[in-house]
């Protein structure tokens, strides 16, 4: 038996001794996380220093506070989100108990990416642990430091059984992939991405695909392209690019070109002085496999800016190339580096032709002091996110799902969205063993006005409610001759349906409630 096959069979059977259920549990899970990032604080920077050439502040800013900010507000919201939730119900269910019950999946694997190894691995375990699963984490081997940290130091802090760290590479993982899961969350590439699927299929597991793409990057001529390109210039070059929501490419008018590669080069410098090899918040490429797949991207575009490296340090200076067409060699796949290529373009009609002649991107971004561009943006494209005026931004809010679509992935995360993923909302309805007479439409033998109760019966309180208040419930007043009692027109509408379909509200039951005598 593998040892993959044994962390998952040890994990299986903790979670099924039910320590997970109680919110207490899962609450004291979660805190023991947030301590492990603050008391691991240097730990966690010095390792994504070696990884990825980031700095103690970028590691803080980009890995740490927002993982932090998740699990603070799962700490505040598990209640509210693990509580029933009641839903609208008919005249047929009015008196029963009807609700959905978020409920532990069971065991999910979560496979991490190496370009932030602590928040996109971290994060997903934040929504597992407040979904009560057991979790098995398999950070990516490629940020090898920031995994050896994690498994020495992570099950000092959670229950190891349960949360167990599983380095290695591609045939752990594959052995991992082996196993049965009740959810696998898997961040990385479209290729991988497929493989992760098709392995779950053979368990019939679902998954989250947290995937990536080449996300677009429109400019109007008529915005403030100053700002614009400040924005932009930084969403594309943190983390030295590799970033799954970096604008990939942009997409402005032949006139506008030359001062976008201006007004970028002027925010490098800005940004990271006339020497970014030697600047500490520069980082570097993850290792030299990526370096050489992205110099080798370069070819056949024009170097505007940039263009440096130094393969011994994974170093590329922050680039901009032009002269780059729908089938240069830098618009076949994501870049996940930083280059930045230009594409003329038009106007917003080519664009939009542009995008959706694509794979559907991870997001859309699109700088414009014109509303009604941006919605037609968002009316005719389609994307994991959309963002206006600004970059990556919408990934630090917690009440937005964060997720793609299509080749850009499937399912989404943070905030609510992480717990509701990693849960299984389970659709509860208690009824009790009385009012038998109501039931009686569902049973044989079946005739017309049979038909007509069910109808009525079965029709959302709410649609009751409305037809009342626009005196039109015509079909509650045949519920009553079909019942055996008359119910006028005048009462129905100056009735509060509110009552009728809350027998517990407060106001006179006399005049406020109607129960038929079947």
């Amino acid at each position: 038996m593998s040892r993959e096959q044994l962390v998952v069979q040890l994990a299986r059977r903790s979670f099924q001794t039910g320590k997970t259920k109680p919110l207490e549990y899962r609450i004291h899970q979660l805190k023991s996380l947030l301590r492990f990032i603050s008391e691991r604080r240097k730990d966690i920077a010095d390792a994504v220093k070696r990884d990825l050439g980031k700095s103690e502040n970028g590691t803080e800013l980009f890995e740490t506070l927002g993982l932090e900010g998740e699990i603070k507000l799962a700490i505040e919201k598990l209640a509210e989100w693990a509580a029933p939730r009641p839903v609208e119900q008919n005249l047929l269910t009015i008196l029963d108990e009807v609700y959905v019950q978020p409920e532990p999946l069971g065991v999910v694997l979560i496979i991490g990416a190496w370009n932030y190894p602590w928040a996109v691995t971290l994060q997903p375990l934040v929504g597992a642990i407040a979904a009560g699963n057991a979790a098995v984490i398999k950070p990516s081997e490629v940020s090898a430091h920031s995994a050896k940290v994690m498994e020495e130091l992570l099950p000092q802090y959670l229950d190891k059984d349960l949360y167990p760290v599983v380095t290695g590479g591609v045939s752990e993982t594959q052995e991992l992939l082996k196993q049965r899961f009740d959810h696998i969350f898997y961040t990385g590439n479209c290729t991988v991405g497929k493989l992760v699927m098709e392995a779950a299929a053979r368990h019939l597991t679902p998954v989250t695909l947290e995937l990536g793409g080449k996300s677009p990057c429109y400019i109007d001529k008529n915005c403030d392209i100053n700002v614009a390109c400040r924005r932009i210039t930084w969403g594309k070059f943190v983390n030295c690019g590799q970033t799954c929501i970096a604008p990939d490419f942009i997409l402005c008018e032949p006139c506008i070109q030359s001062q976008v590669v201006e007004e970028i080069q002027k925010c490098i410098k800005e940004f990271y002085t006339d020497n970014p090899e030697t600047f500490e918040d520069y980082g570097r490429i993850i290792n030299q496999r990526h370096f050489k797949r992205l110099m080798a991207l370069m070819e056949g575009s024009t170097v505007a800016v940039g263009g440096d490296s130094d393969e011994s340090h994974c170093y590329i200076a922050p680039t901009v190339l032009k002269d780059v067409t729908g089938e240069s060699k830098v618009m076949k796949e994501e870049i996940f580096g930083p280059l930045l290529p230009i594409i003329t373009v038009s106007g917003i009609d080519e664009a939009i032709q542009f995008i959706n002649e694509r794979e559907k991107p991870l997001v859309i971004y699109i700088f414009s002091n014109d509303n009604k561009l941006i919605k037609r943006v968002i009316a005719e494209t389609s994307s994991g996110a959309l963002l206006a005026n600004d970059c990556l931004v919408h990934f630090t809010v917690s009440a937005l799902p964060f997720g793609g679509v299509g080749n850009s992935g499937m399912g989404c995360y943070h905030g609510r969205h992480s717990f509701d993923q990693l849960s299984h909302l389970r659709s509860c309805l208690i009824k009790q063993l009385k009012m038998e007479g109501v039931n009686s439409m569902r049973y044989p033998p079946s005739h017309c006005q049979k038909a007509e109760l069910g109808t009525i019966l079965t029709a959302q309180a709410g649609q009751c409610e409305q037809a009342a208040a626009h005196g039109t419930a015509g079909h509650i007043s045949r519920l009553g001759s079909i019942c055996g009692t008359e119910i006028p027109a005048a009462r129905l509408r100056s009735r509060n349906w509110g009552h009728v379909l809350n027998p517990g509200g407060v106001g006179d039951p006399g005049t406020a409630t109607w129960t038929p005598h079947l």
